[in-house]
Formats: structure tokens, sequence, C-alpha cells
């Protein structure tokens, strides 16, 4: 049972999300349960001197029917990820918009992403140095700096409290969202929008992290004996967080409490994670939500089918769960949606709150052989009802930047 310790509570009122498996919380839930995979062979630009020729790509996305911004539809795809996931979010809370002048500077908005408007620049550099142009687009700027997106969505909703974009790579979202929840539970804010957005699948990116050689051609197996690197995806995962007595004064449904946030960085190695960082991270989030680990019933992994994340991974949550370790369920639905960089921890954190509503763990697809030093529950290929009461959902990003966000029910 989590301790409240006279802190201000904080529940979570309304989530939204943009992936390549579905743009919608139900459509993307209900594919995560029938366990549908959205890694295709890359169709939004030119792969013919890549060996990565596959990612996750939003399907079918039309601005013009998604967005009601006119703004926004003149921004980089991520900025457009965002709002339409904080659409959904907002919309799903009930909160009235614009938010009311006696509460705008009581909102946050908090939305961050890895790299920000990548093919915005690139699109710029390719103007400027293959076609010689004399210049590039007068937004050019405002659509790749990293804080187009909370500043959208800030203006679409009249949110006047504090606004940024926060970057920490991989774990962008899970950041994100542990900020405004310290903001909602010491007082600083009522109300506040948070996660990520990421849309940075071009030519130039995907060399880039060839470079490094921690894609894989073929597919993200993780916790698998044959996974061979993961594979990119775009997308955004929003949540709509607030004060549960605020909420019940206005007569919201609550969907779950933000329970505990833990952050930690390994201070090691740029690209090698250290279990001393992950186990921290998540030991900080049960003793926040002031819980034992034995109260977590599903873990949502980071699990990004590299090598050393996904056996880091497990050695770490051995070390924090102890005997519960071989209890709880776990699964890395990257296997399904990718990897979706900074927005992957915004995306989860929506997969591990339908979890607990639905008393339901989506699978890990692709494991067919498991890696024998990765040797936990992780839920292989197909999902199963169980009792989920907490969830866990972790973010373990290059640099050693790491973020878990423990979720619970909604208060009685």
């Amino acid at each position: 049972m989590t301790k409240t310790n006279g802190r201000r509570r904080v529940v979570v009122t309304g989530h939204g999300v943009v992936t390549p498996v579905g743009t919608g919380v139900d459509k993307f839930w209900s594919a995560l349960k029938a366990g549908e995979c959205g890694i295709r062979e890359v169709q939004g630009f030119e792969t013919e001197d890549l060996y990565i020729t596959i990612a996750g790509e939003v399907p079918d996305f039309d601005p013009r029917t998604r967005l009601k911004s006119k703004a926004l539809m003149m921004a980089d795809k991520y900025s457009q990820y965002a709002g339409c996931a904080a659409t959904e979010a907002v919309e799903m809370s009930g909160i009235e918009t614009p938010i009311r002048d006696d509460e705008a500077y009581r909102s946050a908005c908090v939305i961050g992403s890895g790299v920000g408007g990548l093919t915005t620049l690139e699109f710029s550099y390719k103007m400027l140095f293959q076609e010689k142009k004399r210049a590039t687009h007068p937004l050019t700027l405002l659509k790749a700096i990293g804080s187009s997106a909370s500043a959208h969505v800030s203006i679409e909703y009249g949110i006047k409290g504090p606004t940024y974009g926060l970057v920490s790579a991989c774990s962008t979202a899970s950041h994100s969202i542990g900020n405004v929840y310290r903001m909602i539970r010491e007082g600083l804010v009522d109300i506040g929008v948070a996660g990520a957005a990421e849309a940075s699948l071009n030519w130039g990116a995907t060399r880039a992290w060839q470079a490094m050689r921690v894609l894989s051609p073929d597919g993200i197996f993780p916790f698998s004996k044959e996974r061979n690197g993961t594979v990119l995806a775009e997308g955004a995962g929003i949540l709509m967080l607030e004060e549960y007595e605020h909420a019940k004064e206005r007569g919201a449904t609550i969907l779950a409490e933000l329970t505990g946030y833990g952050c930690t960085a390994d201070a090691a190695d740029m690209v090698n994670p250290s279990i001393d960082g992950a186990s921290a991270a998540m030991q900080m989030a049960l003793d926040d939500a002031g819980l034992s680990a034995s109260d977590i019933d599903y873990i949502n992994a980071h699990g990004t089918a590299t090598s050393a994340n996904d056996l880091n991974e497990t050695r770490a949550i051995k070390r924090v769960f102890g005997n519960a370790a071989n209890k709880v369920s776990i699964s890395s639905t990257k296997s399904m949606h990718g990897h979706c960089l900074g927005a992957g921890g915004g995306i989860e954190a929506v997969a591990a709150i339908k979890a607990m509503e639905d008393n339901f763990v989506p699978p890990t697809i692709g494991l067919n052989d498991p890696d024998p030093e990765c040797d936990l529950d992780y839920t292989a290929n197909v999902g199963k009802e169980r009792d989920v009461t907490y969830t866990m959902s972790n973010s373990f990003a290059f640099g050693g930047l790491n973020a878990v966000l423990v979720f619970g029910p909604a208060p009685a």
C-alpha cells in the first residue's frame, strides 16, 4: 500500500498516443493485446544505400484530420505527433479549455524530444547544400527546436505555468512525466501535460545510428538469444496529470495514480549501461511510492533488444526484486512498436496504465529462443490475464540516464 506522508497525490486523468501500431489509446492497446507488430520496410525515405531498411513508422497520419491548430499543421512532425497525443489526453481528462485564467499559472506543460525537429533540419540541409537554395524556410528554426512541441500545446490550451522541453535521450518522456509529477506533489501546479514525441526517421539519422552498430536489419527481439539490435521508431506518448483533490472536486474519471518516480545517472559510460544506476532508479521509485518490490505485478521493461541493455536490465531487476523477480510479469512492448526514442517512456507509461485497467500483461513478441541469462518471465509471444494492481515503467538512456515510474490504482 502506498504511503502519502501528507504529500499531495498525483493522478492520471487522461492519456494519448501516436504509435506505429495505432494512433489513439484504444487502437494502440488493442494492437498490443493482440501482439501486432508495427515494424515494416521504410516508406518515408530512400534506403538504397542503407543496410537498415526497417523502422516503426506511424502509418496514415494526416495532420489535417488529426490537428485543430493551424500553427501545428505547419510544425515539424514531432510537434504534430505531440499535439495529437496531447489533444487525446486533454479531451479524455475533461479539463475545461482554454484553461481558466485563475488556473492558467497553476498548470504546466513539459513535452520533450530526444532530437526535436531533426527531419526539418535534414530538409534544410538538402535545400542549401544539394539544391543550392539561397535560404531555408522561414519557420525552420521554430520547427526544429526541442521546445516547440511544449510551446504549441501551451498555446493551444492556455497553459501559462512552467512550460519547456526536456531532453534525456531515451528517458525523455519518463523524466518529463516525473518533473510534472514533482511539481504537482510539491504544490507548484495543480495540473500538467507531460510526455514526449519523436519523429526522427530520416536518411541522415539512420546513417548515424548505423555507425553505432546498435540497429538490427531483421527486427527487434528483446531478451532473445538471437537479438542483434534495436529498431528505430517514431511517435508520442502524453499523460494528463492532476492533483487528486482537484480531479475529485471536478468529478474527473481517474485512470491511475502516479505513486512513485526515481531518476539516476550511471556516471560511468556513454554507451554501456550500469546495473547500479538502473537498480538505484527502480529502488528510488519504489521508495517514493512507499511500496516493496513484491507489490509490483507488471514491469514494462526498457527492453531495447541490444545485447548490453537486456542483460543489464535483467540483472538490475534481480538485484531490486530479489525473490520477487521470478513472480513479477515483465514485457517489452518495443517488440511491437519499436524504439520510439524520447517518446518511448510516455508510450510505455500508457501501456502500464492500460495493463492495470484490463488486468492484462501485453507480450514480448519474437521471443522464441530466450537468452539463458535473461531468465525472468518476459511474457513470451502471447499476452496473459493476471491481477495487475501496481506497475513499473523503466527507461534507461544512452549516457546512463535512468528514469522509472510506478503507477497504482485510482485512490479509493
